[in-house]
């Protein structure tokens, strides 16, 4: 995969798309776990919706620059 992306004449960071990629991944996860109440078992629901965004920009990071 390109490290560089061309948008409208601009090149930008391939990581700036995988940012939002995992920005609404995360989104989908944190709807998914409030829909089945999941977050009553964590003690903090914030830095777990961190901790799981986190994980998954990492991931998609890894298959680029690897």
């Amino acid at each position: 995969m390109y490290r560089e992306i061309a948008f409208h004449g601009v090149y930008m960071p391939t990581m700036t798309l995988m940012f939002f990629i995992a920005a609404v991944l995360a989104w989908a996860l944190g709807t998914l776990f409030s829909g089945v109440d999941l977050y009553r078992y964590f003690w903090h629901p914030a830095l777990l919706r961190l901790s799981v965004f986190a994980c998954i920009f990492g991931a998609l990071a890894l298959t680029v620059y690897r």
